[in-house]
């Protein structure tokens, strides 16, 4: 049977940056319009952390039972090490993704943003068809593309859609920059794991294009946020604070380029999200001053 710890694990603490961020964002671009609710913020976190945790639940349990997770050498496999039975581990992912509905509808029902009622249940069954399911998508090369729409466009964008009824260009952009870097730390991942997915018959982005240009995209992805930072200042000045992340982007840009492979990819993985964090944060805190400034 599982320790509290080994549940903890097995929901990859570090894949959170990715629900985080986008929050944080949107919230900003909602601030920037003068609409910003900290109390919808938090609702909005809470469903996208559940959504989270319950696509990490659920990408245990139909790697699990597929025996995809056997040889991993990445965080705790609940299902693949035999840690807890399949069965508990998918109605831990059904669990969260009912917190997540729980949150969403009271988040739903005080922002009166009914369009995003269709939305979240897309993004419920999004995320268990990841993996679940006759035909996941994640094993067609499709991961990255869900990263980047659920956890970029969509959070940081029904963020600020719940709080200012409006979207702007600034949260765009904002949302295009988050979700490279969540893709990203997907691309990370996945790079880690191509040779254990060939074995096992996921094919995988990282699987399709192979190692050289798997780093590329990874790169290309981290470039991508820099240059959100910037087209974001179009609107707001004192966003260019998101730049001062850069050198921890630029230490897992270098570690990734080096040619790491294996166990030693897992840093990349804490870098990465780190950076997503703080890249939102730091965009945050430069539209909070460039507003003090401007009233």
């Amino acid at each position: 049977m599982a320790s509290l710890n080994q549940w903890v694990a097995g929901a990859r603490p570090r894949t959170l940056p990715a629900a985080i961020a986008p929050v944080i964002l949107g919230t900003a671009a909602a601030h920037l319009l003068g609409r910003g609710d900290l109390a919808l913020a938090i609702l909005a976190l809470l469903v996208a952390l559940s959504l989270q945790v319950g696509v990490n639940y659920a990408n245990d349990y139909s790697d699990g039972i597929r025996g995809t997770d056997e040889a991993r050498v990445g965080p705790v496999r609940l299902v693949g090490q035999r840690l807890a039975a399949p069965a508990n581990v998918k109605a831990a992912a059904m669990l969260s993704f009912g917190a997540a509905a729980m949150a969403g509808l009271a988040l739903v029902g005080l922002s009166e943003a009914w369009i995003m009622l269709p939305l979240g249940a897309l993004s419920v069954l999004a995320a268990w068809r990841y993996t679940g399911g006759d035909n996941p998508y994640g094993y067609r090369g499709l991961g990255e593309v869900y990263v980047f729409v659920f956890f970029g466009l969509m959070a940081t964008l029904g963020t600020l859609y719940t709080q200012a009824d409006a979207v702007s260009w600034f949260g765009v952009i904002g949302a295009i920059g988050v979700g490279a870097l969540a893709s990203a730390i997907l691309v990370a991942n996945n790079l880690r794991d191509i040779p254990t997915d060939i074995e096992h018959g996921k094919r995988t982005l990282a699987v399709r294009l192979g190692d050289t240009r798997t780093r590329t995209l990874y790169v290309a992805l981290l470039t991508a946020s820099v240059l959100a930072v910037l087209g974001m200042a179009w609107f707001e000045p004192w966003a260019l604070l998101g730049l001062l992340v850069a050198p921890l982007g630029w230490k897992a840009v270098q570690t990734v380029r080096a040619g790491t492979t294996g166990r030693e990819l897992i840093p990349v993985l804490a870098a990465t999200g780190l950076y997503e964090v703080a890249y939102a944060v730091l965009i945050a805190l430069g539209v909070v001053i460039g507003v003090a400034i401007a009233t």
